[in-house]
């Protein structure tokens, strides 16, 4: 049996940068061939598109992590170091994908087009671009920014323009298998279906829509009873829906009642699919009572729904039911596009954040941001200590340090790295 997932959370991390290189320029007979260390190469981007041949999201409960490359450093001659290949994960065609911590939307995997949801970092530029006319030997280079890491949500919502709707054992299935190439499993008991079932309805040459059959909902579906609430999503997308009922009385349900709980549920669920269009299939009408058919016809029409009288399994009254259909979706905006949500503007720049601490007469730095800066210091070089001088000026470093009390001569650890302080 396959098993059908319409939601995964996964962890997405873009490549590093490669470093920038510091190199100098060696060759025979030149006497100081100057800096020639080349610049990091791009880590590589995550990248989603959509794939028509897999419907559900069940690899993503297997693999959860997914890391691209990190760029290649620079090297000497000034050669720029390799770009690391993009990563590329398929996700099935109507995949809505979301920021876990905000719920914020980030893409819709509808279209054709690929979306870059982490961009690489870019590249360090090596030390050949640091060579001034007073500092004509530089040994130090930048390090290769970081990607971006996201935890993300990912959401099934089938792009179907017609959703099958109603109490299970209505006959859905019976009737997307009579007017589609779909073929559902079919049988006298509740939730046979147990995954949302895409069919495409051919009118003529020019003209065709995609139906789906949704798992038979049930009244509290929308708080999570039964199977509804994992489905109800899939009606989002949906342009019109087809509220299947069955007259025959062959379950000891009343169809105005279910008609009123299912729509119950759907307002509940969502108001925009309380707006949605409705055409009402009153099925198994072969097998039902007159009065019956004529009293429900009343209420549908009472409430200024079309109302179409059908039986899916002998293939009665099917054929008004899917041109009105048709000329309804004619009359209706296209399917649900869910569009990226901009991001919060952020409360205070986390990216320069650093602690100092004291700790039998040294001062402790922690700073994560430093990390990359320190992988291409030379404590030996001069100029590339007064590089590492102005970077924890300008974020604040010196002044907290003062500010704990440090003074010179005092001994300083940044991220382990120990050196004395000299004001």
């Amino acid at each position: 049996m396959s098993m059908f997932v319409d939601r995964a959370r996964i962890h997405i991390e873009s490549g590093r940068g490669g470093d920038g290189a510091v190199s100098f320029h060696r060759e025979k007979f030149v006497a100081a061939g100057g800096p020639d260390g080349g610049d990091g190469g791009k880590g590589g981007d995550v990248i989603f598109v959509a794939d028509d041949h897999d419907s559900s999201l069940i690899a993503f409960r297997y693999q959860r992590k997914y890391i691209a490359e990190n760029g290649q450093p620079g090297a000497a001659k000034r050669c720029t170091g390799k770009s690391a290949p993009d990563l590329v994960i398929k996700v099935p065609r109507g995949t809505v994908i979301r920021e876990a911590h905000s719920g914020r939307v980030l893409a819709d995997i509808s279209g054709d087009e690929p979306v870059v949801l982490a961009k690489g970092g870019r590249g360090g530029k090596g030390n050949q671009h640091f060579a001034t006319s007073t500092r004509q030997v530089p040994r130090f280079a930048k390090p290769g920014f970081d990607g971006e890491k996201f935890d993300l949500l990912l959401e099934l919502k089938l792009l179907a323009d017609v959703g099958l709707v109603g109490f299970p054992n209505v006959g859905k299935s019976t009737l997307i298998s009579v007017v589609s190439a779909a073929k559902p499993k079919i049988a006298n008991y509740h939730f046979t279906t147990l995954e949302p079932v895409l069919g495409v309805v051919r009118i003529d040459e020019e003209r065709s829509f995609v139906m789906a059959d949704i798992p038979g909902l049930i009244e509290g579906a929308a708080d999570g009873a039964g199977l509804g609430h994992d489905f109800l999503r899939h009606v989002e997308r949906c342009r019109l829906i087809v509220h299947v009922l069955d007259v025959s009385g062959s379950e000891a349900r009343d169809p105005v009642e279910d008609f009123q709980k299912i729509n119950r549920e759907l307002r509940s669920f969502s108001e925009d699919l309380s707006h949605c269009p409705q055409i009402v299939a009153a099925n198994k009408a072969d097998i039902a009572d007159e009065e019956q058919i004529e009293r429900l016809r009343a209420y549908i029409e009472g409430q200024g729904l079309p109302f179409f009288v059908i039986s899916a399994a002998a293939k009665q009254g099917v054929q008004p039911l899917i041109n009105k259909i048709s000329e309804t979706l004619a009359t209706l905006p296209p399917v649900k596009r869910f569009e990226p949500e901009a991001a919060p503007e952020p409360e205070q720049d986390d990216t320069h954040r650093f602690t100092v601490t004291v700790e039998d007469g040294v001062y402790l730095v922690e700073a994560a941001f430093m990390e990359p800066i320190m992988r291409t210091i030379n404590p030996d070089d001069w100029s590339s200590l007064q590089y590492f001088e102005r970077v924890l000026r300008s974020s604040g470093i010196i002044d907290a340090l003062e500010q704990a009390g440090c003074r010179e001569g005092d001994t300083v650890a940044i991220n382990g790295f120990e050196f004395e302080y000299v004001d």
